[in-house]
């Protein structure tokens, strides 16, 4: 598919230069008609459970196709936080090994999980770079920082890590379904994703992915019914996991929000990765040189689908630009351009040219 036939699938893209998507990814045609039969199917049939597992089951197969991975390596959970948290409790630090190095530049939510580990004995190091040593048991990578779009490597994170004997996790929230991923390529052990943004679905559904030869050696505290070997054996005296990475689940998935994934991952499977990520790529540079040139402080240090200027109040900022027809994503001390397939060149120019008018 092409990038303009991509574009006319989001309605939002005929009235504003949407560039959030790193906040919320916009509504297509085929998301907002997957919620529709969502609704009316639970109006019409009530408990349709066969219908929803299946949508919920198609939109796992859909991401693991994505990132190149089998499909009993993905799990289905509710949010990155609760996949990170399923890793987590899934190790013991204990030993010699219970470092966890993470990047300062981590997203909180998944930060926040490395933290809540040091009551089983964790010792969690945030720095810039982490590195692994001979104590570490896991490092966390992210495949572009929500903070100002720098981008890390994560096959020689996964090199590096792998040679101290740590396990590798990449939060890639911010980068599939705008870069080309290859779990097998990166040679992670653990990758999470969530719907909400680039995956051009919503809130509630999330993916794990775990390298097929922890599965079996791993288990994660909590679990819930659909962790089980089958979850529809209603059986309270055995805890029968799953021997893949469904064993990473929890219990009931939020599945209008599963209807959704399946649609907005449909609608990316119709195009090329390869052609996303340089369409996009293209567009961040374009987008970047133009801010520059008009004065704006362009934090971002790497190309890719985030492009960050600072800005002295990036929430007024947004809103005066929201005003302009330009959507925005505020955080910190940036305010977020992000770019999808669906941008065009239009869009970058009305975008800088709003950006310079608040400057």
């Amino acid at each position: 598919m092409s990038p303009e036939a991509f574009r006319v699938r989001f309605p939002i893209c005929a009235t504003s230069a949407y560039l959030a998507a790193c906040s919320q990814g916009p509504a297509s045609d085929a998301t907002l008609a997957a919620g529709e039969a969502f609704l009316r199917g639970w109006r019409d049939e009530g408990a349709a459970w066969t219908d929803w597992v299946e949508a919920v089951e198609e939109a796992r197969a859909l991401f693991a196709r994505l990132i190149h991975a089998k499909l009993d390596e993905v799990a289905v959970v509710s949010c990155a936080s609760a996949g990170a948290q399923a890793v987590a409790s899934s190790l013991e630090y204990a030993g010699q090994r219970r470092v966890i190095a993470a990047s300062d530049l981590e997203f909180p939510s998944v930060a926040h999980v490395w933290l809540g580990q040091r009551a089983r004995g964790a010792e969690v190091r945030l720095t810039r770079t982490p590195v692994a040593d001979e104590t570490t048991a896991l490092v966390s990578a992210y495949a572009v920082s929500y903070a100002d779009g720098s981008r890390c490597d994560l096959a020689a994170a996964a090199r590096q890590a792998h040679a101290a004997g740590a396990l590798l996790f990449v939060d890639a929230y911010q980068g599939a379904g705008v870069l080309p991923i290859d779990v097998k390529a990166i040679d992670c052990d653990f990758l999470v994703a969530g719907a909400l943004k680039y995956l051009l679905g919503t809130a509630g559904i999330a993916f794990l992915y775990v390298r097929r030869e922890l599965c079996a050696r791993l288990v994660p505290a909590g679990g819930g019914w659909f962790a089980q070997r089958n979850p529809f054996a209603f059986d309270p005296f055995a805890l029968d996991l799953a021997p893949d990475a469904r064993r990473f689940q929890s219990g009931t998935p939020a599945v209008m929000a599963g209807y959704v994934a399946r649609a907005g991952l449909r609608v990316l499977m119709e195009t090329d990765p390869t052609a996303v990520g340089a369409h996009v790529g293209a567009l961040a540079d374009e987008l970047s040189e133009r801010l520059r040139r008009a004065g704006a402080r362009v934090v971002s240090p790497d190309r890719g689908p985030l492009v960050c200027v600072e800005v002295d109040d990036p929430e007024h900022a947004a809103a005066r630009l929201h005003d302009a027809g330009v959507i925005v994503a505020p955080r910190g001390r940036v305010i977020r351009l992000s770019l999808h397939y669906y941008n065009n060149r239009e869009d970058v120019a009305r975008a800088a040219e709003a950006v310079a008018t608040l400057l």
